[in-house]
């Protein structure tokens, strides 16, 4: 027996009539769970996003100033090479600061537009042997002071409390969504089997015409499947109004630089969306799925 298009829909849109009360708290449900998942994954690219200078061993950043002679720089940066406590020192000039500013603003356009490679300071980011916090803050000191030195920035201790309270929070906020997820796929395996409780006589009948397992399993499938994805575009919805709401309440990156870029970009978020929409896809499908061949003897 065929599938028609118009037998699925039909029959779909009157099984999530009937049980209207449990279809809105199955997709309440996987909307919160999703949109949990969601916010896990914006912690954790925002923190990493944030702390991008520090990444790759760099303990602490010496800024010039934008007027330092070249006298000035070649100085600092034959102090910092002759230095026996520092392991590693790399340069970064006026245009690649640029270059990094621009990619880290890139969804910024005016801000691109008001700054110019001349503006941005020049640096050496540094790493020493011993990146103890009291040996870092001890260098950091030390080079405050030299002629051309703007300011010397060190936030090891600070980022990396961040970043553990940060891998903190996302695991927490997985488990939960991880549990909130499983309750989703018992709902919507409970929502298909009263739904097929319902129409039971219905579904004798049909087996005794000649109906084959998918043409009467489908139209549940389907059921399910419509859910999670009404869910999952809750969750996408939630997230891209908590995205720039959540940009606007953090305290501006020049009032404190470690939350500058902690909020991803909305270019960033497409990614995510799109795990969100495969996970609710997934739930929707696999509790369906899971009914109609356990509970449906065809």
């Amino acid at each position: 027996m065929a599938i028609k298009l118009e037998y699925v829909a039909r029959e779909t849109g009157t099984n999530l009539k009937r049980n209207f009360t449990i279809t809105l708290a199955t997709v309440m449900t996987v909307a919160v769970s999703l949109a949990l998942v969601g916010a896990s994954l914006m912690a954790q690219q925002g923190v990493e996003r944030a702390t991008k200078r520090w990444q790759g061993g760099i303990e602490f950043i010496v800024f010039l100033n934008p007027g330092a002679s070249e006298e000035q720089a070649q100085a600092v940066g034959a102090d910092l090479e002759a230095n026996p406590q520092i392991e590693k020192v790399d340069f970064v000039d006026k245009n690649e600061a640029y270059t990094e500013f621009r990619e880290l603003f890139r969804d910024s356009p005016e801000m691109i537009e008001a700054v110019t490679p001349d503006i941005l300071p020049a640096s050496y980011r540094v790493e020493p042997i011993d990146k103890s916090a009291d040996i870092v803050t001890a260098l950091s000191e030390q080079y405050k002071t030299k002629p051309g030195v703007s300011e010397v920035v060190s936030a090891t201790e600070t980022i990396r409390l961040v970043q553990r309270f940060s891998e903190f929070l996302t695991k927490g906020i997985l488990v939960v969504a991880v549990f909130l997820l499983g309750a989703s796929g018992l709902l919507i395996l409970n929502t298909i089997r009263m739904a097929m409780f319902a129409r039971r006589r219905e579904i004798e009948v049909m087996k005794l015409v000649g109906a084959t397992n998918w043409f009467i399993r489908v139209p549940f499938m389907v059921e399910g499947l419509i859910q999670g994805v009404i869910g999952a575009v809750l969750a996408i919805g939630t997230l891209a109004i908590a995205r720039p709401a959540l940009e606007g309440w953090l305290p501006p990156g020049d009032q404190i630089p470690l939350l500058a870029g902690v909020v991803p970009q909305s270019s960033d978020m497409f990614p995510i969306y799109l795990l969100v929409g495969l996970v609710g896809c997934l739930v929707g499908a696999s509790g369906a799925g899971v009914a109609v061949t356990r509970f449906l003897d065809v």
